[in-house]
């Protein structure tokens, strides 16, 4: 059975057609200790079903689909605010034949050009700069500005550190040729919203709460200490002179990464630019945003800043 297989998923149609009575088929198939991925897809014995064996048996049902939106960005190691994993496999259908949003399968109905499409892993999926247009013509915005920042920069995803996938310019592009789909003035507006220069998803989320409570420090500032040592600030309010940072949930890996961490945080409050600093987790972005503004607005207000709902 396993030489009928592609890439790990076999078909039950191709076993079927191999000569394989369909009675009794899928006791058998269990039996040997194949995993069904949905009905007439299985992924062989040891093998794990995770997103990209999902989206290979998908696109073995229906060859003509793409792997797109949140699923293509996964396999991208873009970040996003949701777990692909726990969200409905999505691919966009050229030929605009179906929608399917029910078996966990979201099936969207777009043009595509031959430039759009790559393929990877084994499965042939939009590349980054089509799926974050696609993204930001979808939303919401929070995820998918998370999802361009991350896209434009650094950062290590997992175990995996990779480089930038697109910029900003190729983006509004792809956008601009697309101008007649919905949400393409929307999605122009949010593009302008992000921040290559973003480090992390939490700082992403922090910068779009401070614009919506009305408050607009500068991203990643730098800072020379007295001995004239480069520092990056996350957020710096630089008229009142409060510092913001952001940490990571696992930032404190090591205790050298903590010693570090205090190092850098000695070495911030050195710099003339710096009156007051304030530190907050990502547990305090994602799950207290009142709390944070609520602590930057007093501190801006001890140091002397405006604070009013209604700056701009």
């Amino acid at each position: 059975m396993r030489t009928l297989a592609d890439s790990g998923v076999l078909l039950t149609a191709r076993a079927i057609a191999a000569g394989w009575p369909p009675r009794g088929l899928t006791r058998a198939l269990r039996a040997d200790g194949w995993t069904q991925l949905r009905r007439g897809a299985w992924a062989e014995p040891d093998r794990n079903p995770d997103l990209l064996t999902r989206l290979r048996a998908e696109q073995l049902r229906e060859p003509r689909l793409v792997v797109s939106h949140r699923s293509a960005a996964a396999l991208w190691r873009i970040e996003v605010l949701s777990d692909a994993r726990e969200e409905p496999l999505e691919f966009i259908d050229p030929q605009l034949t179906i929608r399917r949003t029910g078996n966990g399968v979201r099936a969207h109905r777009l043009s595509l050009a031959p430039q759009d499409v790559v393929e990877r892993q084994g499965v042939r999926l939009t590349g980054p700069t089509r799926t974050l247009a696609d993204l930001l013509r979808s939303g919401p915005r929070d995820e998918v500005i998370v999802a361009v920042d991350s896209a434009l920069t650094h950062r290590r995803v997992g175990r995996v550190r990779r480089a930038p996938l697109t910029t900003q310019n190729e983006i509004a592009a792809a956008l601009e040729a697309t101008t007649a789909s919905a949400g393409s003035a929307r999605a122009q507006g949010w593009l302008r919203m992000t921040d290559p220069l973003a480090g992390s998803p939490a700082e992403t989320v922090a910068r779009l709460r401070m614009y919506d409570a009305g408050l607009h420090p500068e991203s990643q500032a730098e800072l020379r200490t007295p001995d004239g040592r480069r520092r990056v600030l996350d957020f710096l309010f630089r008229a009142e002179g409060l510092g913001v940072e952001i940490e990571g949930y696992a930032y404190h890996g090591t205790r050298d990464a903590h010693r570090r961490d205090i190092h850098r945080f000695n070495q911030l409050l050195q710099c003339p630019e710096i009156r007051s600093l304030l530190r907050f987790t990502a547990a305090d972005v994602f799950r207290r945003p009142e709390y944070v503004i609520g602590e930057i607005r007093g501190a801006l207000a001890r140091l002397g800043g405006a604070v009013s709902g209604d700056l701009s």
